[in-house]
C-alpha cells in the first residue's frame, strides 16, 4: 500500500471508530473485506469450473465489539438502519432485507459450533450496490471476520468461506458459486487468482506491470437478474442430466469437452445447448487467459475477453443493451487491452484491462461514448488487486489476515 493510500485508509478507520463511539458509546476494532471483479470465467463457478477474480480496493468495513448481551446489534450506514438479531432465534426464510446476509453468517458460525458472543457492529459498505462487484460477499466476509475475532473463535478460513456462501444460498435465496466469497477471503495484492472451483486450489497470477484494471459501471440493474441467475443454474443442471445418459462419469459441466457437447447436440433443447456451450468454452478460455497473462501476451488476453463477452451475450443471454454499449464504447478507446461484462449480468459493470499510461484518457472517452449511446452517466473506477479479508490496525495496516487455509 502506498503512503497516500495508507493515509486515506487510516483516516477511514479513525472515522469509523468515531462513528461507532457516537452510535454505540464505546470503542471498536476495525475489519474489512474486499469486493471483487472477475477478469474472466463467468457463470463457471457453480459448474465446478475455472474463474479468475481479483479482490479490489472497494471493501465493506465493519467496526465492532462485544456488547454483553445475547444479540447482534448491526447498524448499516448505507441504509441508516439498526437491526437486532437474537442469537437464539436466527432461523427463517429470506426476507429481502440487508440483514439477511448478517443473519445467515451468524447462524452459520453457530452451526459450526463457534461460541459467537453478542456484539455491536457498524457496517460501512463501500462496494457499489447492484454493480456486480460482490458487495454481498464483502458484507458476509467482513461480518464473519469481525464476529470470529470479537468472539475469540477461529475457523479455518476455507470453512468461513463456505459458511458465507451457504448464508447467501439459504438466507438470501441466491444460489451463487463460491468464487465471490473465496476471493474476498483469499485475495492477494497485485495478483488475480486462477481458481479451480472443484478442488478450491488457487494459483496466483501477477497482473503485468503497466496494466491497470478499470471498472465501468453501467448504472443499471434490471430487475429480472436474480430469478434469471437461478434459471441459468437450473439450465446447466438439466444439461448435465442429459449428458449423463451418454457420459455416466460426468459430474458437472467442468467435466465436458466441446467435442462431447457437439457429439450429443441433437439430444439438447436449443436453449440448454447454448447454456452448456458457454460454460464449456468459458472454462477453456479462462485457463488460456491465465497462461496468456502470465506470458504477457496481451493480444491473446484481449481476444479472450472479447470472446467471453460475446458468449455471455449470445449463448448465456445475461448481457443487456447497456453492457453491450459499454463494451462497444471501450473498443474505440486508446490503450484498451480487453473489455467484457463481469458479474451475474443484466446490468452492473464491465471490466477492462488498460495500458496504465492511457487510463485517464480511457476513462473520459468511454464515459462520453457510453453517455452518447445511452444518455446514462456511468461511473468509471480504476482499481488495483487488493488483499483479502482481515482486521485493520490504527495506521491502516492489515494486522490479521485469515488467509491460512
Amino acid at each position: 500500500m502506498n503512503p497516500a493510500t495508507r493515509a486515506l485508509e487510516a483516516n477511514r478507520t479513525d472515522k469509523l471508530r468515531e462513528m461507532f463511539r457516537e452510535h454505540f458509546g464505546t470503542s471498536a476494532r476495525i475489519f474489512r473485506a474486499p469486493g471483487r471483479v472477475n477478469l474472466i470465467g463467468e457463470h463457471t463457478d457453480y459448474n465446478d469450473g475455472f474463474v479468475m477474480p481479483v479482490a479490489i480496493d472497494f471493501a465493506t468495513w465493519v467496526a465492532g465489539c462485544a456488547n454483553e448481551t445475547n444479540s447482534i446489534r448491526a447498524h448499516s450506514r448505507q441504509y441508516n438502519e439498526t437491526v437486532t438479531l437474537n442469537l437464539d432465534s436466527l432461523e427463517g426464510p429470506p426476507t429481502g432485507h440487508w440483514s439477511d446476509f448478517v443473519r445467515g453468517v451468524v447462524y452459520g458460525l453457530l452451526q459450526a459450533e463457534q461460541k459467537i458472543v453478542g456484539a455491536d457492529l457498524l457496517i460501512d459498505g463501500q462496494v457499489p450496490l447492484g454493480s456486480g462487484l460482490s458487495s454481498s460477499a464483502a458484507l458476509e466476509l467482513a461480518t464473519a471476520t469481525a464476529l470470529q475475532a470479537i468472539s475469540h473463535a477461529q475457523l479455518p478460513a476455507i470453512e468461513t468461506v463456505k459458511i458465507c456462501q451457504n448464508a447467501e444460498h439459504t438466507f438470501v435465496g441466491a444460489r451463487c458459486g463460491i468464487m465471490d466469497q473465496f476471493i474476498s477471503q483469499f485475495g492477494q495484492a497485485g495478483h488475480a487468482l486462477l481458481l479451480d472451483c472443484r478442488s478450491l486450489e488457487p494459483i496466483a497470477v501477477p497482473i503485468p506491470h503497466g496494466v491497470e484494471i478499470v471498472i465501468c459501471n453501467t448504472m443499471v440493474k434490471h430487475e429480472l437478474a436474480s430469478g434469471e441467475y437461478n434459471r441459468r443454474r437450473a439450465d446447466c443442471e438439466e444439461g448435465i442430466r442429459i449428458l449423463q445418459n451418454f457420459l455416466p462419469g460426468v459430474r458437472a459441466l467442468r467435466d465436458v469437452s466441446l467435442a462431447d457437447l457437439e457429439a450429443h447436440r441433437t439430444s439438447f433443447p436449443e436453449r440448454i445447448y447454448h447454456r452448456c456451450r458457454h460454460v464449456v468454452t468459458e472454462n477453456a478460455r479462462t485457463q488460456q487467459f491465465a497462461d496468456a497473462l502470465t506470458r504477457g501476451d496481451l493480444l491473446t488476453v484481449g481476444r479472450l475477453m472479447a470472446e467471453s463477452h460475446e458468449s455471455l451475450r449470445a449463448d448465456y443471454e445475461v448481457s443487456c443493451p447497456e453492457l453491450d454499449a459499454m463494451v462497444q464504447s471501450a473498443a474505440h478507446c486508446e490503450g484498451l487491452i480487453g473489455a467484457r461484462m463481469t458479474g451475474g449480468g443484466f446490468g452492473g459493470c464491465t471490466v477492462n484491462l488498460v495500458h496504465a499510461d492511457c487510463t485517464e484518457a480511457f476513462a473520459k472517452r468511454v464515459a462520453a461514448d457510453y453517455f452518447r449511446a445511452t444518455t446514462i452517466e456511468p461511473c468509471v473506477y480504476s482499481t488495483t488487486a487488493a488483499q483479502g479479508a482481515g482486521e485493520v490496525n490504527d495506521d491502516a495496516t492489515q494486522v490479521r489476515s485469515r488467509g491460512a487455509r
